[in-house]
């Protein structure tokens, strides 16, 4: 089991950076990843490794998010502002 965990937080980082924007173009920041890993464990452990499944499963459960995860996917909804 203490194998497995460094496995399982290794995926779940991977999942969670796409959570925030689109997984080519963005792997989300460190403070991203911080505020969902915990409640990828929490709520959508089924779908550690599966990247997609991951962050299909935080959406879901959106009301059972932490605040600070919320804000990372509203955040990716409305999109960052940049210019180019």
């Amino acid at each position: 089991m203490k194998r497995l965990m460094p496995a399982l937080f290794a995926a779940a980082v991977i999942a969670l950076g796409s959570a925030a924007a689109c997984a080519q173009e963005n792997q989300g920041t460190a403070e991203q990843r911080a505020a969902c890993t915990p409640d990828a464990f929490r709520l959508c452990s089924a779908y550690i490794p599966d990247p997609s499944g991951v962050e299909a499963c935080l959406r879901q459960r959106k009301s059972n998010l932490s605040d600070a995860c919320k804000a990372v996917f509203e955040q990716a909804s409305t999109g960052p502002v940049r210019g180019r």
